[in-house]
């Protein structure tokens, strides 16, 4: 529809919907892909990583997409071609009501998984979209102004661009195993440390493997005559029930224990 009518708004508007539903399309792949391959010699935490390999993907898109669109409307600006306003709004119409059926089917849902809400956030941004080019067509319906589709077409552009920008940013800390932001590593140590006959916590590493999974090593220090078990348990709850991390590997070593120096990465 953009190319037939001549609107790079449009054209703005779809690549936008067009590289979301590629992106959805893929994560849903990618999670799909992760639930039915089993862990094995080689793949040991299995395909869950495929997600955040799509969602970086996805953000190279946008940015793709939006720095193309911002250069034509650029040019378009100084020689504004002809736009076909009638077709133009029927079209962003129904893009619009689409955006508006897939905002209110994920409404419910978002609240309740995280890579729901990651969808219903695409679908609003694009029903943002739609109203720009809605709202570009009826100027040049009713006013006639040439300058209302490249205008509105950078204006989409510019709003993607820091949204591929943020998407592309989450799956690389994600993907370089840094720490997820929600979690306080340094309050995770004290945490662990404040146990009974825990005296020292080391090689405490947090990381996310995918979307909602996040997973720790430790290594923790007690006291010659800890109970090992109740340590082992009591750790795995604070992680558990206070970070969220339910898959955590621990390492409970007597202080008399030699040879465990902490690494340095």
């Amino acid at each position: 529809g953009g190319v037939l009518t001549g609107s790079i708004a449009l054209v703005s508007d779809a690549g936008h919907m067009a590289t979301d539903a590629l992106g959805l399309g893929m994560a849903l792949a990618a999670i799909l892909a992760a639930r039915r391959a089993k862990s094995s010699n080689e793949r040991t935490y299995g395909l869950y990583r495929l997600e955040i390999l799509a969602a970086l993907a996805n953000a190279l898109l946008l940015f793709a997409v939006a720095s193309y669109v911002v250069f034509e409307a650029v040019q378009r600006i100084g020689e504004p071609p002809e736009v076909l306003g009638g077709p133009m709004l029927a079209v962003a119409v129904v893009g619009l009501v689409v955006n508006i059926i897939g905002w209110r089917l994920l409404r419910e849902g978002a609240e309740e998984s995280i890579n729901v809400k990651g969808a219903y956030y695409e679908v609003i941004a694009d029903l943002v979209g739609s109203l720009g080019v809605v709202a570009a067509a009826l100027i040049m319906i009713l006013t006639g102004w040439p300058y209302a589709d490249p205008l509105f077409a950078g204006l989409i552009g510019l709003f993607i661009i820091p949204r591929a920008f943020v998407l592309g940013r989450q799956a690389v800390h994600i993907l370089v195993q840094a720490a997820p932001r929600h979690i306080d590593v340094e309050a995770v140590s004290q945490e662990l440390r404040s146990i009974e006959t825990v005296i020292d916590v080391h090689d405490l590493h947090v990381w996310t493997l995918t979307s909602g999974m996040d997973v720790a090593t430790v290594h923790l220090m007690t006291a010659t005559e800890a109970d090992t078990h109740s340590v082992l348990d009591t750790a795995r709850s604070i992680l558990e029930d206070r970070y969220g991390i339910s898959h955590a590997t621990l390492q409970v070593e007597p202080k008399t224990h030699m040879g465990c120096a902490e690494i340095s990465f």
